[in-house]
């Protein structure tokens, strides 16, 4: 190998590694962080009417977190904001976190504060289009319900 390879083969190294911050810089994900997307949204699919029903009176924004979850499945919402809403709509889904949910009256209060901050910060890609399916949702369960 002639030195002139190596300097090739370190510029491929380094456009390499430039392409992956590129990648990093615009927002896209990291290796691995596909598989785990898929985990989340699996366990937000399976888990989130239920806990929704238990926790429902304790949650002050509950349309706004039915409007995410609507998001979150929606293929047009950029895969870092359903990335980031399947981690934090997981997080309310799975029982034992933080603060166990099943404790009486601090049992979601982690999940409040972690699903405010991440509406809070998300706010705008959360489409009135979500809402309208949030709203329509929230009302065939209060009719459900009586």
């Amino acid at each position: 190998m002639t030195r002139a390879d190596d300097i090739q083969g370190e510029r491929q190294l380094h456009a390499g590694d430039d392409s992956l911050k590129k990648r990093i810089l615009e927002g896209e994900i990291l290796p691995g962080a596909e598989e785990k997307m898929d985990a989340n949204e699996k366990k937000v699919a399976s888990g989130f009417w239920k806990t929704l029903a238990k926790a429902a009176g304790r949650i002050p924004f509950v349309e706004d977190l039915v409007a995410a979850y609507y998001c979150a499945f929606d293929p047009k919402t950029p895969n870092r904001v359903r990335a980031i809403l399947l981690a934090a709509l997981a997080y309310f889904v799975l029982p034992m976190d933080a603060i166990p949910d099943f404790l009486a009256i601090f049992g979601f209060s982690d999940d409040v504060a972690v699903l405010g901050a991440v509406l809070a910060a998300l706010r705008g890609h959360i489409r009135e289009e979500h809402r309208d399916l949030a709203r329509g949702k929230l009302a065939q369960l209060r009719d459900f319900a009586e």
